[in-house]
């Protein structure tokens, strides 16, 4: 049975295994369309518009995050005891205390945002603080601290610039090879195969660039699991939080398809199926799986 320790640290490697594939990946893409356009000006433009593209998103993510969310910032004197878990673990964690926010709905569930340790926002919901026990709602303050911690921000701010590099190339591509930009050779009858290959490549990239995306977001929340556990020495607190929150059928109003992987749990309440392929489209992993590897955990 594996241990916290060997847990976190497989997910981690997973997930630089994907990061590392991605950049093949990117890298192979780039070189394909350069040929193809004969000129290496197009990957350049496409990183270089990408990074601009995340740039704003970086550095005001929180705020952004927490309008879209209608969050609300609290003081100690708001909510004490919340204050007080958030103090507690932050100083097991070694993280400076982060802003907390509250959200207005009645669907339990919470996230963390913020470009940095000292910059970290982590907000929940109104219905997470009535319907979780102290020991539940520790495990999912420890798992958004985790985030925060393993600095998932800033990955995903990384694959953001990557998954939009492939989408600009992918464009970029199509609109000059649709005027003719291609480069002759690759036109005869040995060529016009890569062509093919390329404008294959340049309408698929895109969907194969966010499925990656997905899947390295749904092992970040494996980690922050494990993570989490660690923190807390009580990974059945955690999966008991996990259990309420999958149960919970309460709505919540300002679900957003832009910010809806930033939650500990989708606040898509039964729109999510099980199957292979609605699972390559998922933010989350299943809540089941979750709690299944968090109580085969041993700490």
């Amino acid at each position: 049975m594996p241990t916290l320790y060997s847990q976190a640290e497989s997910n981690v490697r997973k997930t630089w295994i994907l990061i590392t594939g991605f950049l093949i990946f990117i890298i192979g893409l780039g070189w394909l369309f350069s040929y193809l356009l004969n000129n290496s000006i197009f990957l350049i433009i496409a990183l270089v518009l990408a990074f601009l593209q995340s740039f704003f998103s970086y550095w005001y993510s929180d705020k952004i995050v927490l309008g879209i969310t209608h969050a609300q910032p609290i003081e100690k004197k708001d909510n004490p005891e919340l204050y007080r878990i958030v103090e507690n673990l932050c100083i097991t964690a070694g993280l400076p205390l982060p802003k907390i926010y509250i959200i207005n709905e009645a669907q339990p569930n919470a996230f963390a945002t913020g470009r940095d340790e000292k910059h970290a926002v982590v907000a929940v919901t109104r219905g997470l603080l009535e319907k979780l026990e102290k020991p539940e709602l520790e495990g999912v303050i420890a798992h958004e601290l985790s985030h925060i911690r393993n600095k998932d921000m800033l990955l995903q701010t990384v694959v953001v610039v990557l998954v939009g590099a492939v989408a600009i190339l992918s464009n970029i591509f199509l609109r000059v090879s649709f005027w003719g930009g291609v480069r002759r050779d690759s036109r005869d009858s040995g060529g016009g195969i890569l062509l093919v290959l390329g404008i294959l490549a340049a309408v698929l990239a895109p969907l194969a660039a966010s499925l990656i995306k997905l899947a390295i977001s749904r092992k970040r929340e494996f980690l922050a699991d494990a993570s989490g556990a660690l923190l807390t020495r009580y990974p059945e607190g955690l999966a008991r939080a996990l259990e309420k929150i999958s149960q919970d059928k309460s709505p919540m109003r300002i679900a957003n398809t832009s910010v809806a992987h930033l939650f500990i749990s989708s606040p898509f309440k039964g729109k999510q199926s099980r199957n292979w392929f609605t699972k390559l489209f998922m933010t989350h992993p299943p809540v089941e799986e979750r709690i299944r590897a968090l109580r085969g955990m041993k700490v």
